[in-house]
């Protein structure tokens, strides 16, 4: 039997807390939960949530570095671990244009997926983390 068990948000480590929150929250409609510090590590961190409750977890932390910034999606499966998130929209080119326009660059402009019935887009935030746009057309 599986365990009872959902999911409850992404985390993204950005290097300017402030100017990423300020843009997922602009993009995305999302909203702050909660901001936190851990001292001693000196992370800090924001919890966003979208109205259909889907919530992304920005950290900082002084001294990091850049990791992976694949510049698609073929790329970034090379790398094991963490590669992307993704959400659904009703409109793949009107979402994707918006966030382009907003500041995200492209890394895939929209194109058919390979999943049937679906649309998909990949786009890099302001940092270059990877973001799938995808939309799901009913059968």
């Amino acid at each position: 039997m599986p365990v009872d068990a959902r999911f409850d948000h992404v985390g993204v480590n950005v290097r300017d807390l402030a100017a990423q929150t300020a843009w997922y929250s602009k993009v995305f409609g999302l909203r702050t939960v909660f901001e936190f510090e851990v001292e001693g590590p000196g992370l800090s961190g924001v919890v966003l949530e979208h109205p259909d409750s889907w919530r992304i977890e920005l950290l900082a932390r002084a001294g990091s570095t850049p990791g992976l910034r694949a510049p698609e999606p073929l790329t970034a499966a090379l790398t094991e671990g963490y590669g992307h998130f993704a959400v659904t929209t009703p409109d793949l080119d009107s979402l994707y244009a918006e966030l382009r326009r907003l500041g995200a660059s492209t890394a895939m402009a929209p194109a058919a997926s390979p999943e049937p019935g679906v649309r998909m887009a990949w786009v890099h935030d302001p940092e270059g983390n990877l973001i799938e746009l995808m939309e799901k057309r009913n059968p």
